[in-house]
């Protein structure tokens, strides 16, 4: 397995088939929420097996050392393997060498015990996003000036 990153219009057809299955297939998502006016702007971590895509995150650079990260997916098939995890933490390097400060998501709330693995702290209220809980969350990164 690899995880490569890419800008958008290299990582569409593959984070789409992803997010697709994912978000709209299993949970429901509305297909015309799914792609938005962030995705061109994000770079993309793509996860490969054997050649075909089958995980998918992005990183938006938000301004100001702040970065956000979304549309994180994995396969049914190939989770509870650590895929996820790694494709967070090639996310999270790459917010940390553009100079992002903190990082902040939407976790769905069943997600969170999986944010707070790699140090996301909730914060606020839970709230509903396509018709799905979720809770924001933050990591704070160490200042290396």
């Amino acid at each position: 397995m690899e995880i490569l990153i890419k800008p958008w219009k290299e990582a569409e057809a593959g984070a789409f088939l992803v997010r697709q299955e994912v978000f709209i297939q299993e949970q429901r998502v509305p297909a015309e929420l799914e792609l938005d006016e962030f995705d061109p702007l994000a770079t993309h971590a793509l996860a490969y097996l054997d050649g075909s895509c089958i995980g998918t995150g992005r990183l938006v650079d938000l301004g100001n050392g702040q970065s956000q990260i979304g549309r994180m997916a994995v396969l049914a098939p190939f989770r509870n393997q650590g895929i996820g995890q790694q494709i967070l933490e090639k996310l999270i390097t790459l917010a940390k060498s553009q100079g992002a400060k903190s990082i902040i998501l939407h976790s769905q709330v069943l997600a969170i015990p999986f944010y707070e693995k790699l140090g996301f702290q909730a914060r606020g209220s839970i709230y509903d996003e396509a018709g799905i809980p979720h809770r924001n969350m933050i990591l704070l990164l160490p200042n290396l000036i």
